[in-house]
C-alpha cells in the first residue's frame, strides 16, 4: 500500500494538497485501518504526506527542494560507502558486475522495469559492502523513495543503454580502486540523476 501510494505521489497523480481518508485508502485497498496508519506512518516520515486531525490527510508531495535535499542527502551517504567499499577481491564484486550485466541486457530488452529493479540494487550494494549498518539502515529508509523516483525517469528513456554505460564506467573505477576519479564520476553519476527529476517536476 505504501509502496503504491509513493509511486502515485512521485509520478504527480497525487498533487500537493490533495487530501485521502483513512476511511477511504481502507476502501480501496481492502483492508482495515491499521494498515492504512502504518503506510501513512511511513509515508509521514519520508515526508511525502502530513496528516491533520481530524480533518485527514494531506499530501505533500515533492518540490525542487525537496529533490535538492533528498541528492545531497544520498550524494553525501553514498560517497561514504563507496569508500568504505572499495577493495575486496573479484568474488566480493562478482555479484556487483552481475547486476551491470543484467542492466546491459535490459538496455538491449529495452525492459525499462528489469532495469531499474538491477539499477537500485546496484547501488544498494555499496551500502551492503561498506561494513557500516547504521550506514546501510539510513540508505534502507529512503530507498524506497529513490525507487519511485527512479521508476519515473527512467520510463522517459526509450534507449537505455547511455545509462547502462555510465553503471559500467561507474564500475569499473571502483574496481580499479582509485578514490578520488570514483568519488567524482559517482558525483556526476548521482547529479544527472537529480536532473532528469528535476526536469521531471519542471514539466508538470
Amino acid at each position: 500500500m505504501a509502496d503504491i501510494l509513493r509511486r502515485r505521489i512521485v509520478r504527480g497523480e497525487l498533487a500537493q494538497g490533495d487530501r485521502l481518508t483513512e476511511e477511504g485508502v481502507a476502501e480501496e485497498f481492502g483492508v482495515s485501518r491499521g494498515p492504512v496508519r502504518d503506510a501513512v506512518s511511513l509515508l509521514v516520515y519520508e515526508g511525502l504526506v502530513e496528516t491533520r486531525r481530524p480533518r485527514g490527510i494531506y499530501i505533500r508531495g515533492l518540490t525542487l527542494d525537496d529533490i535538492e535535499q533528498l541528492y545531497s542527502l544520498r550524494g553525501a551517504l553514498e560517497q561514504l560507502a563507496v569508500r568504505r567499499a572499495l577493495g575486496g577481491d573479484e568474488k566480493t564484486w562478482q555479484p556487483v558486475e552481475r547486476l551491470v550485466q543484467r542492466m546491459e541486457r535490459a538496455a538491449d530488452a529495452r525492459d525499462h522495469a528489469d532495469f531499474y529493479r538491477a539499477d537500485v540494487d546496484f547501488h544498494s550494494s555499496f551500502y551492503e559492502l561498506a561494513d557500516h549498518p547504521r550506514l546501510l539502515a539510513t540508505w534502507r529508509q529512503y530507498e524506497p523513495t529513490f525507487m519511485a523516483l527512479l521508476e519515473v525517469t527512467i520510463n522517459h528513456d526509450e534507449d537505455l543503454h547511455e545509462s547502462a554505460h555510465s553503471h559500467r564506467v561507474l564500475f569499473d573505477l571502483i574496481r580499479a580502486g582509485d578514490a578520488e576519479p570514483v568519488a567524482a564520476e559517482l558525483a556526476d553519476h548521482l547529479a544527472r540523476a537529480e536532473e532528469r527529476m528535476r526536469l521531471e517536476l519542471d514539466a508538470r
